[in-house]
């Protein structure tokens, strides 16, 4: 069984804190391995070792830095299948789906190899008499990731890729619950010639997430997961003096107008609601039809699609989507459908009896699809995280407007149409942060950016892009004078050192 301990100054260190987790394999509910829960003390020796390593890797011309990150895209490449399965083992997700998982981080690491123009800064001759001015872009020193456990190959990249090639030193505390991944990361960018100490990797629970929101040399920190603890980072990490980007929960909404391509909305429809058994931020868990009609032809073909999905375990290339991460979130999920039922929702597909022979004790529920959910529901306003999908009806174009920008949460919403100025229209008005026009899952490009709005994001700067190097650098503004000097004249003697 594997120990995973933590990664500090290039070298594996096992823990002295005298606490562990499981870390499951949600295919079989096997315990496949351990995982350290770190100590306040060991996190502050790994921001230690990363305070003494940064200043060194900060006078590194950008260049340079970005070029480890090219040998780092070869060494992902070359281990891309044992990544995925690992990935698949710890977390549940189908191998297909996690290699899509390391993909999306690989894509903000190529972004990160154009950071030194990035960081260019600004210059203006003769401002005043004689004057200039300059702006330089310098790294912060030492920054932390925090990050979830439904994308632990994607979001460390997304975080510690723009801040190391920004010239900072990066402190990662992965989920507890699949830290595989994070740590073969780490050590693939050891292995790209990233010197020691600049990734730090410290597993940990909340004694480890408090320690680096009261470490004084930890400059910024990004934290990806549910908003209740978003939002305790965002306030204790500001309440400390620190930049704080954190990321949280989502309800993200699919509004279907009557004109839309109904069989390719409800592909993309399964897709996004199912897919990853329903753990993703950006999943789709509200649809929206417009209209009686629109609704009724929805539900006819959308219930033999979700009562046809193969569920099977990670490892299974045919499988739609895998098991849960852990029995805890499995019961989770299965609550949930009850308060549903309770609250009067028409449980259209109910899941919760599914069991797979030779996987009874894997974390497994099959597809639940509710209909004639109202706004009042606990099951439309909470995110659930599971395999759940909810019609909401609207009447018209106004009320699928007002669902999503009066609902809590502002990560994601789509829209499907025909219709062009609807479609425009929509993605004008509505009040959240991205927007998909047919298309279901709105997760911009790496070289733009990504964040929700209202309860699903806190801070002021979204993740990767431009973004991530305005979050990861501070703006150093310097006003140039020099006085009369004298100005020699030609010489025609051979040079010498005088």
């Amino acid at each position: 069984m594997d120990h995973y301990g933590h990664l500090i100054g290039g070298k594996h260190v096992k823990s002295t804190s005298g606490r562990e987790a499981d870390v499951f394999q949600p295919l079989d509910g096997s315990v496949r391995a351990k995982v350290a829960l770190g100590s306040k003390a060991e996190l502050n020796q790994a921001v230690a070792n990363a305070k003494a390593a940064q200043p060194a890797w900060a006078a590194t011309n950008p260049q340079r830095r970005a070029r480890i990150f090219m040998k780092f895209l070869e060494l992902v490449a070359r281990d891309n299948d044992a990544l995925a399965e690992l990935l698949a083992r710890e977390h549940g997700k189908t191998i297909p789906d996690a290699k899509g998982d390391i993909l999306r981080g690989v894509e903000v690491v190529e972004f990160a190899l154009g950071i030194p123009h990035l960081m260019k800064g600004e210059y203006t001759e003769g401002a005043g008499p004689g004057i200039d001015l300059y702006s330089i872009r310098q790294p912060l020193g030492v920054v932390a990731g925090i990050t979830p456990f439904n994308f632990p190959a994607m979001i460390p990249m997304w975080k510690f890729a723009p801040a190391i090639a920004c010239g900072n030193a990066f402190i990662l505390k992965p989920s507890e619950r699949d830290p595989g991944v994070p740590m073969k990361l780490a050590e693939l960018m050891l292995e790209a010639g990233l010197p020691a100490g600049i990734l730090n990797v410290v597993n940990g629970d909340k004694e480890v997430v408090d320690a680096i929101l009261d470490n004084e040399d930890i400059s910024a920190i990004g934290f990806v997961g549910s908003s209740s603890i978003a939002e305790y980072i965002y306030s204790r990490g500001c309440a400390n003096g620190k930049r704080v980007q954190c990321f949280g929960g989502a309800k993200n909404h699919m509004i279907i107008m009557p004109d839309a391509d109904m069989d390719q909305t409800v592909d993309a429809l399964v897709g996004a609601g199912y897919g990853a058994a329903g753990e993703r931020c950006m999943a789709v868990s509200v649809a929206v039809p417009v209209g009686k009609a629109t609704a009724d032809k929805l539900m006819e073909k959308l219930i033999p699609r979700v009562e046809s999905l193969k569920i099977g375990p990670s490892t299974d290339p045919a499988a739609d989507f895998g098991p849960l991460v852990t029995k805890a979130a499995l019961e989770r999920v299965r609550n949930y459908v009850e308060i549903g039922v309770k609250e009067g929702a028409k449980l259209a597909v109910d899941g919760r009896g599914f069991k797979m022979q030779g996987y009874e004790n894997g974390f497994y529920m099959g597809g639940c699809l509710f209909d004639e959910v109202t706004p009042d529901m606990r099951i439309y306003k909470e995110e659930i995280f599971g395999p759940v999908l909810s019609v909401v009806r609207a009447h018209d174009f106004e009320e699928a407007v007002r669902l999503p920008s009066e609902h809590e949460y502002g990560n994601g919403v789509a829209i499907f149409t025909r219709d062009g100025d609807a479609a425009r229209e929509f993605a004008a008005r509505v009040q959240v942060g991205m927007v998909g026009i047919n298309v279901p899952i709105p997760v911009p490009v790496s070289y733009y950016t990504f964040g929700g709005w209202k309860k699903s994001g806190f801070g002021d700067l979204n993740q990767y892009g431009p973004d991530s190097v305005r979050f990861y650098t501070k703006t150093k503004t310097v006003t140039s004078r020099w006085p009369s000097g004298v100005k020699e004249g030609a010489e025609f003697a051979m040079p010498t050192m005088k």
